[in-house]
């Protein structure tokens, strides 16, 4: 009996060391799993390129595509308020003028920020920093402040109008125009 149960015991203990081996292993993998689980995804209001680096599960690469399209969102958001900061700039400004016959300080600075609006819609429709030529500007500041109340509604109209998926030409030059005008302005006398 003593030659069974050797072999007993060692057959036992071989099982043992075997199942011992299999935990081990599982429990390396599930803990390798878990870190990957485990990893911190942000879903603030960060760039879309913003996950660790590493390997992506299918969890990710959704949860990256939502961020993507939200920021994109978030962008073109930005741009239609933009456009209508612009607008309501571009309207105090030919009214303001309308009711003293000249710019004011206070005006001139509204016209900085105009430009400053045209130049990120301009930006943000995929536009460069290239400077348009008017075909007809205006010959005088009344004329420029019809066109710059024309313009600015326009310019809002058609950035709402435009969808965000799409890269618009007609925006860029709208804000080419715009932004010749403001310099055309600060050439032209203050008064009338």
């Amino acid at each position: 009996m003593n030659g069974h149960s050797t072999t007993f015991w060692r057959l036992a203990f071989q099982v043992l060391l075997l199942v011992s081996l299999i935990g081990a292993s599982l429990f390396a993998a599930n803990a390798q799993q878990s870190q990957k689980l485990d990893r911190p995804v942000s879903l603030g209001p960060e760039k879309p390129d913003d996950l660790p680096p590493g390997p992506v599960s299918d969890i990710e690469e959704e949860m990256k595509a939502k961020r993507a399209i939200k920021y994109a969102e978030k962008e073109y958001q930005e741009n239609v308020d933009r456009a209508r900061d612009l607008c309501s700039l571009g309207t105090a400004i030919v009214n303001s003028f309308k009711n003293r016959n000249t710019l004011s300080g206070e005006d001139l600075k509204k016209l900085e920020k105009v430009e400053k609006l045209a130049k990120g819609i301009r930006s943000a429709a995929g536009g460069s920093d290239d400077e348009g030529v008017m075909e007809k500007p205006p010959k005088d500041l009344t004329e420029a402040m019809d066109l710059l109340g024309c313009l600015s509604n326009s310019l809002k109209e058609k950035v709402e109008k435009t969808p965000r998926q799409v890269i618009s030409a007609a925006v860029i030059d709208e804000a080419n125009v715009l932004l010749e005008l403001v310099k055309i302005v600060r050439t032209l006398p203050a008064k009338v």
